[in-house]
């Protein structure tokens, strides 16, 4: 047993207490130092939504020391009255026959933080055409304006 005593010093027990030490602080600071959810709020970046493809719905967090962030599916809840939600995209099928759609999203951490949006679907259909590959190699480039000093 002797032998054993003899090989652990303090320097030993100083990188054993370091090894220990760390982890812990590391969980401390980051449960201390994280920062809660105060509100959430919409941003949309339309006002309608269109059929046959995904929608993403932009939703910020006012978080507690004042600064705004984009919040995810992991962070909130999603749901819609028509069509799927794929993380923070709602998905409509292009056989979509209603006009408008509820979502809500929720906060995971804080249950009673709910918001509530209806949002029309766009009725008009896309009229512009894409050139096609011929077409753009037909136009002549632009050349720059020489310009005066």
């Amino acid at each position: 047993m002797n032998q054993y005593i003899r090989y652990i010093n303090s320097s030993t027990l100083t990188g054993l207490k370091k090894k220990l030490l760390t982890p812990v602080l590391l969980l401390f600071c980051h449960t201390v130092f994280a920062q809660a959810i105060d509100s959430i709020y919409f941003n949309l970046y339309t006002d309608s939504l269109k059929k046959g493809t995904y929608n993403y719905i932009n939703i910020v967090g006012k978080l507690s020391n004042g600064k705004y962030r984009p919040l995810d599916s992991t962070q909130l809840i999603f749901s819609s009255s028509y069509g799927k939600f794929y993380g923070n995209s709602l998905w409509l099928p292009f056989d979509a026959d209603i006009e408008k759609v509820d979502i809500t999203v929720k906060n995971r951490k804080k249950p009673l933080q709910v918001l509530h949006q209806t949002i029309y679907i766009k009725k008009a259909a896309d009229t512009v055409t894409l050139k096609t590959e011929d077409e753009i190699m037909d136009t002549p480039p632009k050349r720059a304006r020489n310009k005066k000093h």
